[in-house]
């Protein structure tokens, strides 16, 4: 939910990429143009939006590509428009319709999780659904904010955010300032319509684009705010929503940084309870042992920066080195990673943990970076209010630490420029209820480190037709993350409209 931990889970999981030579032949499924449906819009001024048709084209691999025109400002659908890039993957067997994908962030590109479908959804859903992603409005392919250079991103994600004198925390202020004027003076023009409110009204405009009655979607992460919003907005229109690693709207957004800290070092913990299972890397043979072990690295880093064998000139302080620890906490498949990293850095050499840190900044191999940290602040400060005081900061900072010491002060600085934001926001944190819509999928995973468990309880009986489903698992998300259990009761709710018991809890995967 914070600038730094949005949106890893995609980038960890899934790969991007389009192999060559594809043909249209492999388009399976795809219906012909006339046989989409009208699908009625909200109001007359937006029915040309829902009735378009764009063109889809081979876009490598059976994939198919296209833009959609939405409004740049839905109160003036006669205004300007702007594109949204689309994706989508035909099924395979009797089709049911769409499912309208979003991977989390804000600022995680749908797109790019479309095409890792394959690996991302069943065998079942991928013959019955047109996989169909795309990426919001300020993100990715559309229409990106954009706000700083990568030289300036590199500085910024590095800056000490876990400030011990009056001198680092003015840098944090000055940092912060300059990201905001830097967003304004290159995309001031977007920045008050990238919220996740207009996101879910392109999200009805997709759905008449592709002709379905009724939204099927899939979200996790951010996608289960996303998500919760449209039905929000929308309540007749849905067909069935699962909202995977749940956001709890209703809590205030320091107090939400705050929990996603703690979730962190549950996360932490967890690693470190199954590494002292196996070999290395810590000296101590207790979990509280090797807590205080990680924590001596992240202050050495801060005093000595570790050792940097890319030679691209970053210096690995506790920054880098807080961003490599919670890479791999996302998915448990990534611990050995992990494990690896931390004994490279025990030894002095921060390497790998750099390497593990670029994959959650979404920074590429030739230094340059997507635009997820730049969407991502533009959505995140327009939805949530923020304080403007530094001194609410430095409250909320200490209080994190108490209670999530290796990660607190760290994930609070982090939503800073929200506070010298150019827009006033236009959301507010409060239950969303989604009143008439029908059964909802909240999925939660007890020990996730980015969505914590108790979001997924407080979404789930906030929603007037919410319905819980945990898993006693690790990692960010369940969905097609190692439980058959949850894989099935996702399955049959998606396909069959078929709703576990509220409050089932699958057991963890061997």
């Amino acid at each position: 939910m914070t600038r730094r931990f949005a949106a890893a889970v995609a980038a960890l999981v899934l790969a991007a990429g389009c192999a060559a030579g594809c043909t249209t032949d492999q388009r399976q499924g795809a219906e012909p143009p006339d046989a989409r449906p009208t699908i009625k819009a909200p109001t007359p001024a937006l029915q040309p939006f829902y009735s378009q048709s764009p063109a889809w084209t081979d876009c490598g691999d059976g994939f198919q590509c296209a833009r959609v025109k939405v409004p740049l400002d839905y109160t003036k659908p006669s205004g300007e428009r702007i594109d949204i890039s689309v994706i989508r993957l035909p099924a395979t067997g009797k089709r049911i319709g769409s499912l309208l994908v979003n991977p989390g962030g804000p600022g995680g590109s749908g797109i790019q999780y479309t095409r890792a479908a394959r690996s991302a959804f069943t065998p079942n859903v991928l013959a019955r659904f047109d996989i169909v992603g795309f990426d919001p409005r300020g993100v990715g392919e559309s229409s990106p904010v954009t706000c700083m250079s990568s030289h300036d991103l590199d500085a910024y994600v590095g800056l000490d955010a876990s400030p011990d004198s009056p001198a680092e925390i003015n840098a944090l202020e000055q940092s912060s300032k300059a990201f905001a004027e830097g967003c304004e003076a290159k995309s001031g023009r977007l920045l008050p319509f990238v919220g996740t409110a207009d996101a879910a009204r392109d999200m009805d405009v997709l759905r008449g684009v592709v002709g379905d009655s009724g939204m099927t979607y899939l979200g996790k992460s951010y996608g289960t705010y996303l998500g919760a919003i449209y039905a929000d907005l929308f309540p007749k229109n849905v067909r069935a929503l699962v909202l995977d690693g749940a956001v709890d709207p209703a809590v205030p957004s320091l107090k939400a940084n705050e929990v996603q800290a703690r979730g962190f070092e549950v996360a932490l913990r967890a690693f470190i309870e199954d590494s002292l299972r196996q070999t290395g890397p810590f000296a101590s043979h207790t979990a509280d042992g090797a807590m205080a072990e990680v924590a001596q690295l992240l202050k050495r880093a801060d005093e000595h920066p570790l050792k940097n064998d890319l030679g691209d000139g970053r210096v690995i302080n506790e920054a880098w080195t807080v961003l490599g620890i919670v890479t791999p906490l996302y998915e448990r498949a990534a611990w050995p990673q992990l494990r690896q990293a931390l004994s490279h850095a025990f030894a002095g050499d921060g390497t790998d943990l750099l390497r593990l840190a670029d994959i959650l900044v979404d920074r590429r191999a030739d230094g340059s970076y997507s635009n997820q940290t730049e969407s991502n602040m533009a959505v995140n400060c327009l939805d949530h209010p923020y304080p403007k005081s530094m001194t609410a900061y430095e409250k909320a900072a200490v209080n994190a630490e108490r209670t999530a010491p290796h990660f607190g002060a760290t994930v609070m600085w982090g939503s800073l420029p929200c506070s010298f934001w150019p827009v006033k926001p236009v959301g507010t944190d409060e239950p969303v209820r989604a009143q008439g819509a029908p059964p909802i999928l909240v999925v939660g995973t007890v020990r996730d480190p980015a969505t914590p468990y108790e979001w997924a309880k407080g979404l789930a009986s906030e929603l007037t037709s919410g319905v819980l489903l945990g898993y006693d698992g690790d990692g960010h998300t369940a969905y097609k993350m190692g439980s058959n259990c949850v894989d099935t009761a996702v399955d049959d709710y998606m396909i069959s409209l078929r709703v576990p018991k509220n409050g089932t809890v699958c057991p963890k995967a061997p």
